[in-house]
């Protein structure tokens, strides 16, 4: 899954779509979305604009320093006083304490500190030096820094190349040139830890602070969930933190790598954006303007026709959680011709394929897989346009996918044993004679699960009745990566991956292997996988339709069902972001047995509670 751009061609894309951003506007469903206003030309002060206001662009995120936690590791010489860097400071140099060494840290030539800021995080890496004594092969008065980023320790640690570690999509391993009472920063990129090395062996730096800066769009959790079982209190949380690390210009497939949008993985990140973080601008840029300015038809998204399809099902499915018709008027051109150049992929048999499928990486050598969850994705993807079309009055559209879906799923494949292949065909209610496909996804339980379709996965267990398996597996499969130091969910995972390994927040010990660094597959080996992966962060959507139970019967959450599940659990409380608002619900298991239930709907909400 790779593209090529060139500096040149980024900046031509990037110009065309500022061009129809700032020639552009959508309107937001309610007043409780998000703005959706594209981003564009700001107010800058008196005596700037009329120079600098056409090429001004608006960074919607906020910027927070951060000091490190703790310290993971430093060299036994060459470094002084190195929990001074743990300390707040004023963020000016004082010349009047400049040269006191005994109240900062001091590295010199050789010295190494490892510095931990608590959880993954999105952002860059400023230093700031009180005083430094340069090298001989200094230019100037500065002193050469190298820093190195890392989602753990071992790869904070790392050369590039070592154990897959490399400098893509973000430069993780540089060296920066500090010079006297002066700073630098750099990033940007996801990361935990940052290891810093002093290069030449004749330097010596005083520092006034090494602090890391929390780059993030400022979005309010809006959804909410606790439960009497705190490992899936924390995989929620965990959830909610992975998704909003990669809501940066665009939604980001991962916050480290590959920090594109991809728009296969898009479908279970922006289930997780709107059940957290609810409507917002930036769920919209990615879907509309982002990808009619980069992937204008007759290309597929990302040159990959299954990621046509999978756009398709998110846009519907953000239609479906909104209730915004302008919302699908603006896409609409675009997807009555993205039906046209599906439906070539249909045969008279109704069997739907594309020559080379993708789904994800672990099913990518498995073609009846392949074809098997393509194939269910013509019937979701023509489920949605069906949907689509009543809303802007186009009859035939709304009839011929109507048809078509419905002809999709006159061919029933067999899943081959595949729980991706299985949830998919679950979903879209295709059923080959044999084993379920529920049956599939739920033998073994998390055995088997990617964090990609991890969603599906759930959501088809969820939808054959299998909510406790679903509630096991979340506990189990994303529990078990918090286990081992997780902050944010990772780009692929396996259980077996457990054995013999370490923890990725602490040095593989000797005798051990490194969970980050010795496992990997495909594109993700070794320390090139990312850790902070949005499509990862399936549970908190799932969780919040399947056991808080809330789900729209009709777009925009103007009429929802309410159908809770406790299973072993004995009380969650949460809140659901609406268009009209949070709804927030509570349930509790008796003495008895029975379940109490407190539902708080907002005004304009017809509430179908399921007992």
């Amino acid at each position: 899954m790779k593209i090529s751009l060139t500096p040149r061609r980024c900046a031509a894309v990037l110009a065309a779509l500022a061009a129809a951003l700032t020639s552009c506007a959508l309107t937001a469903p309610n007043a409780n979305a998000q703005s959706v206003e594209p981003e564009k030309a700001i107010a800058l002060p008196e005596g700037f604009a009329d120079d600098l206001a056409p090429n001004a662009v608006q960074d919607q995120r906020v910027r927070q320093y951060l000091y490190a936690k703790r310290i993971v590791a430093v060299s036994e010489e060459g470094v002084k006083n190195p929990e001074k860097l743990l300390q707040p400071v004023l963020g000016q140099t004082a010349t009047s304490i400049m040269g006191d060494e005994n109240a900062a840290c001091v590295m010199s030539g050789g010295g190494h500190i490892l510095l931990d800021f608590g959880c993954e995080i999105h952002g860059s890496f400023r230093v700031e030096a009180r005083d430094l004594k340069p090298s001989k092969n200094s230019v100037g008065k500065t002193v050469r820094l190298r820093i190195r980023f890392g989602e753990s320790v071992d790869e904070a640690n790392a050369d590039v190349g070592e154990k897959g570690a490399v400098n893509e999509h973000s430069t993780r391993d540089q060296i920066i040139t500090v010079p006297w009472l002066g700073a630098v920063e750099c990033g940007e990129s996801a990361f935990r830890f940052v290891r810093i090395d002093v290069v030449d062996d004749d330097a010596k730096i005083i520092f006034d602070s090494a602090r890391a800066i929390f780059i993030y769009r400022d979005l309010p959790r809006l959804g909410q969930f606790k439960c009497s079982d705190e490992r899936l209190n924390q995989v929620w949380d965990v959830c909610a933190r992975t998704i909003l690390l990669t809501m940066q210009q665009f939604v980001f497939e991962g916050a480290k790598r590959d920090r594109l949008v991809w728009y296969g993985d898009f479908t279970p990140q922006t289930m997780t954006a709107l059940r957290v973080y609810g409507d917002s601008k930036v769920l919209r840029d990615t879907l509309g303007y982002y990808a009619r300015e980069t992937w204008p038809l007759p290309k597929w998204m990302n040159g990959m026709p299954n990621y046509s399809l999978w756009w398709l099902i998110t846009i519907g499915d953000l239609y479906r959680h909104t209730g915004d018709p302008e919302l699908v008027k603006e896409q609409w051109d675009y997807v009555k011709g993205l039906v046209d150049q599906l439906l070539p992929y249909i045969d008279e048999n109704g069997k739907a394929g594309f020559p080379t499928p993708f789904l994800d990486w672990p099913t990518n050598d498995k073609p009846d897989a392949l074809n098997a969850g393509t194939h269910a994705m013509f019937a979701l993807g023509f489920d949605r346009v069906a949907e689509m079309a009543k809303v802007v009055g186009d009859k035939e559209t709304e009839e011929l996918a109507l048809k078509t879906a419905a002809k999709v799923r006159t061919y029933k494949p067999s899943n081959v044993g595949n729980k991706q292949a299985a949830a998919l065909l679950a979903l879209a209610d295709i059923q080959k004679d044999g084993e379920s496909n529920v049956d599939v996804v739920a033998k073994d339980g998390p055995q088997g699960f990617s964090t990609f379709y991890g969603y599906y996965m759930l959501e088809a267990l969820s939808k054959g009745g299998k909510n406790q398996v679903a509630l096991d597996v979340a506990r189990d499969y994303w529990g078990a990566m918090i286990e081992r130091g997780a902050t944010t969910f990772w780009e692929d995972f396996d259980l077996k991956w457990l054995e013999n390994a370490g923890r990725i927040d602490e040095a593989t010990p000797e005798g051990m292997e490194s969970l980050h660094g010795d496992r990997g597959a495909y594109c993700y080996v070794g320390l090139r996988h990312s850790l902070c992966h949005g499509w990862a962060s399936g549970p908190a959507a799932w969780i919040s339709a399947n056991v808080m139970g809330v789900t729209p019967l009709e777009p925009g959450f103007k009429k929802v069902q309410v159908k809770p599940f406790l299973g072993d659990l004995e009380w969650f409380e949460g809140s659901v972001p609406t268009p009209y608002g949070q709804i927030k619900i509570r349930c509790d298991k008796q003495a008895d047995g029975s379940i109490k239930t407190k539902i708080d709907a907002p005004k304009g909400i017809e509430v179908i509670e399921v007992k």
